[in-house]
């Protein structure tokens, strides 16, 4: 049973803020949390990539930029484009939104396209790619679906939500998804994750990620727990081995 230590549960989250209405002080505020926790990675719109960059410099924590967020109902080429801009603004991780339009059309082949060339795009420059389903508008068959060509294309993450749709991550989702990719891609899980016994829920489901705004309470309800039980580390009965990022 895999044992994790304060750090490797901060080097599992996300910490997010994606508000439209965010401003540079907040970007600021989530850029010194994730330094002070050590987490993975800060989750923003594409527009603020550049900004949590200069903040981050110097660093090991990624700048995650979100792309055609929350609906994922722009065409390849833009999200390409709005990709590749990201990069070069010096986002190091990328979260797009799958074309929920062309997946409930059956239109497989042009959701693979996309994964694809998105992946491919990622990959040429060393940055992890993340694809967003937004479960709470699949069925259980689209979610698998949608899982066997992630296990066939390879992105890094496949991931459960946005955080704007009508219901964030679920715990059959995170199992079903794992069941299908294996150990051949990772998944996040994202959406209303709030607190210590739902964080730790999720990574016994499968989940390698967890996106969340509430990463600052969850380590420091962590740290509580372990400093009552007098461990410095946490065994997660989990279905798939912990895996070393």
């Amino acid at each position: 049973m895999p044992a994790y230590t304060i750090d490797d549960f901060a080097r599992m989250i996300d910490h997010t803020n994606l508000k439209a209405f965010a401003a540079a002080k907040d970007m600021t505020q989530l850029c010194n949390e994730a330094q002070k926790y050590h987490f993975k990675m800060v989750a923003v719109n594409q527009v603020q990539s550049k900004l949590c960059a200069q903040q981050l410099a110097g660093t090991d924590i990624d700048v995650g930029a979100a792309i055609s967020f929350p609906l994922g109902q722009t065409s390849i080429a833009s999200k390409a484009f709005d990709t590749q801009d990201a990069i070069q603004n010096g986002a190091n991780e990328i979260d797009y939104v799958v074309n929920l339009t062309e997946v409930k059309n059956g239109n497989y082949a042009y959701v693979k396209e996309e994964m694809t060339r998105l992946v491919a795009l990622c990959h040429q420059q060393q940055v992890p790619c993340k694809v967003i389903f937004e479960n709470c508008y699949l069925t259980k068959a689209e979610i698998k679906k949608l899982a066997e060509i992630a296990r066939e294309v390879k992105p890094d993450f496949i991931k459960t939500s946005t955080g704007f749709g009508t219901r964030g991550a679920q715990l059959e989702d995170v199992a079903l998804m794992k069941s299908v990719v294996g150990n051949e891609v990772k998944v996040k899980a994202a959406g209303g994750i709030r607190n210590t016994d739902d964080f730790l829920n999720f990574i016994k489901a499968g989940a390698d990620r967890i996106g969340t705004s509430a990463g600052v309470q969850i380590i420091e309800a962590l740290k509580e727990r372990m400093r009552l039980d007098q461990v410095s580390e946490i065994e997660v009965d989990r279905p798939y081995p912990k895996i070393t990022q």
